[in-house]
């Protein structure tokens, strides 16, 4: 028996989808189904949000998904810059818009660096050993890794 589950990723104006099928023997490795981006549309931003959101919505209500686990912000030392701050918005549309479909777990990179394994998050998704023994199935990007390690951690 399996779920599927999301893991998503907001980097800018790009969102990172990873749909994989998550067995419950966490012993088993997670099976990749997709792996895509969606892109912000250009021109003005709410408009932009809201065809983000409606295309988020459709997504989940089309895949069957069980869960969304999505990057959550991190905190930094450093003042907010506008990108970053836009790029908050836009992983705050997702959030509202899967959660409006299916639950929504937020990790923080930072989290999985001290709760998971031995390593810090980074070193789990440069690591090809590592997703040969945990992910089968469809083509995993590498810089998808990191969507895809969201639920690998989230299963304990």
């Amino acid at each position: 028996m399996f779920e599927r589950q999301v893991g998503i990723v907001v980097s800018g104006d790009t969102v990172t989808v990873v749909v994989a099928d998550v067995p419950q023997d966490h012993a088993q490795p997670i099976t990749v189904i997709s792996d895509t981006s969606w892109s912000l549309q250009k021109g003005e931003r709410p408009e932009a949000y809201a065809v983000m959101f409606r295309r988020c919505v459709n997504f989940m209500n089309e895949s069957d998904v069980g869960r969304v686990i999505l990057k959550a912000s991190s905190s930094t030392r450093n003042a907010a810059t506008k990108a970053l701050l836009e790029s908050a918005e836009v992983r705050g549309v997702v959030i509202a818009a899967a959660a409006s479909v299916v639950p929504v777990t937020q990790l923080a990179k930072e989290r999985i660096s001290r709760h998971y394994g031995e390593r810090k998050f980074d070193d789990y998704c440069k690591d090809d050993s590592f997703w040969d023994e945990h992910a089968i199935g469809g083509k995993l990007r590498k810089n998808s890794r990191a969507a895809a390690m969201l639920v690998i951690a989230n299963r304990g």
